[in-house]
């Protein structure tokens, strides 16, 4: 059975070796992926799929990764992530902090 996850790169590493490292925040946790030139890694990412995740750095854009049966990525979708939410969250934030501050 295939399964996906939903969520936004937050952390970057580019190595001179040509690797990359991948922080994907989603469900209130943090995942570490991987692409490897060396194709012996266990959970090697994709190469193509690493660096166009990697593209999304500092950018509103939302991703679903799509897992394969073996729990190897098979592909992504990449979307404008939802504006409102982050207004509401906003909103909610100040409004926790007039009320810690009214005395």
């Amino acid at each position: 059975m295939s399964s996906s996850i939903f969520g936004q790169v937050i952390g970057v590493r580019k190595f001179a070796n040509g690797d990359i490292e991948l922080d994907f925040y989603h469900e209130d946790e943090i995942t570490e992926y991987r692409y490897s030139s060396d194709p012996s890694r266990l959970g090697n990412f994709p190469k193509e799929l690493a660096e166009t995740l990697a593209n999304t750095l500092a950018l509103d854009i939302c991703v679903e990764i799509y897992f394969g049966e073996d729990g190897s990525p098979t592909h992504i979708e990449l979307e404008e992530c939802d504006e409102e939410d982050d207004e509401e969250d906003d909103e909610e934030d100040d409004e926790d902090f007039d009320e810690s501050t009214e005395t």
